[in-house]
């Protein structure tokens, strides 16, 4: 497995991706189908992210294969340059496997080479192998967003959790 920053070219893979993993998890913010397919989109972002010192798409490729993603989006404010606000997605035949660990691990390295202080992302409170991942890695619960999220009908709550590089 390769874990590298998205280009230009993986636009169409990694739109497909994107969809494909919110079409089997539950914890997305986006549902299956809510989110049109649009390689051309994903590259705009892809070419966007590339010009921000402070933001950065990583993929999880294993062959011809995006198996995983972690999107960092960083603050466009002089007073939060230093952040940035983290999704991860990996698709469901690979989750377990040791992806988002690998993800990761690569955007603490890149972080440390930006400069960014803190790392912060949301989590659905019952989403358990998405916060023990977080914890493992070095997250911490901050807070919780309360009925934050409306899913078939049912509220949810999100934690909110940062990491201090």
């Amino acid at each position: 497995m390769n874990i590298r920053q998205a280009e230009e070219k993986d636009a169409e893979n990694f739109a497909k991706l994107i969809r494909d993993v919110e079409n089997t998890s539950e914890y997305m913010l986006y549902g299956p189908g809510e989110r049109a397919f649009n390689p051309e989109s994903k590259k705009k972002m892809i070419t966007a992210f590339q010009a921000e010192k402070n933001s950065a798409i990583f993929v999880a490729e294993k062959g011809e294969e995006l198996q995983g993603f972690l999107i960092a989006k960083g603050g466009s404010a002089k007073r939060n340059l230093h952040t940035a606000y983290l999704v991860i997605g990996i698709l469901e035949k690979h989750r377990g496997t040791g992806i988002g660990t690998s993800l990761f691990e690569e955007l603490f390295n890149w972080a440390k080479e930006q400069n960014l202080h803190r790392l912060e992302l949301t989590v659905m409170s019952h989403n358990e192998a998405g916060k023990r991942l977080y914890t493992k890695m070095g997250f911490e619960v901050e807070g919780t967003k309360r009925h934050s999220l409306l899913v078939n009908g049912k509220y949810f709550d999100e934690n909110y959790m940062s990491k201090l590089i």
